[in-house]
């Protein structure tokens, strides 16, 4: 007898949600009722839930059971990119140079940010990269050496920061913020483009528990456009 896999109990799910037999803001059968019916452990039936959950097709709250949302919505999961592969994965050739490493007390808003003493030092990193010879996006990051003590012997000129933590550096949390700003003089000459033109970019964060390991901000130059899947 073939024994009821997690994914097949999920997929079972998903034709009772499409189908309407779950409908829209309907509570669904107990996890213990579903692992009976199935011919499976409830802990099967658990993980399939969960992931299903996690996906924004099912509600999930303690002691009031589970339900189909009445407007699901779909959740995207974003992984910390590392730029040298969005760029060879568009086709381009990478570059990568390093303008600037240097330990220095970061401005306020950084500090406040990473809740830092105002006093505290940072490894502060500048570089840019490009896509086929032409500058595709400016790194600007402060980095916590007692996070990733390891960095400050790295050698940053032949691999980016970005590439370097997301190997050795291991977070539990983050958040990102996305927007267009006005390229400043800077940054315009990094990047070659007019100053004031707009630029996407990414502010992030990232933590090991409560430990701050680096605030960055990527400025992509104009015509950039972000992919995700969903």
């Amino acid at each position: 007898m073939t024994a009821i896999t997690w994914q097949s109990v999920q997929a079972e799910a998903l034709r009772r949600i499409r189908a309407r037999e779950w409908p829209p803001g309907g509570q669904i059968p107990h996890e213990a009722d579903l692992a009976a019916e199935l011919g499976c452990a409830r802990a099967t039936v658990n993980r399939a839930l969960r992931d299903l959950a996690k996906a924004g097709l099912l509600e999930r709250r303690r002691k009031a059971g589970t339900r189909v949302p009445l407007n699901p919505v779909r959740k995207a999961t974003l992984d910390i990119p590392i730029i040298r592969h969005d760029i060879e994965a568009r086709g381009q050739t990478y570059g990568y140079q390093l303008l600037l490493r240097e330990i220095a007390t970061p401005p306020p808003e950084i500090s406040h940010l990473l809740a830092l003493k105002p006093s505290a030092k940072l490894l502060h990193i500048l570089a840019l990269h490009s896509a086929n010879a032409t500058p595709f996006c400016l790194e600007d990051r402060w980095i916590n050496p007692i996070a990733a003590p390891a960095i400050e012997t790295a050698d940053l000129t032949k691999i980016s920061a970005n590439e370097w933590l997301v190997q050795n550096a291991a977070f539990s949390n983050g958040d990102f913020a996305f927007g267009a700003t006005p390229a400043p003089d800077l940054v315009a000459k990094h990047l070659n483009c007019p100053m004031g033109a707009a630029l996407f970019t990414i502010d992030r964060t990232t933590w090991a528990a409560t430990l701050p390991i680096t605030a960055v901000r990527l400025c992509y130059a104009p015509g950039y456009q972000m992919r995700a899947a969903i």
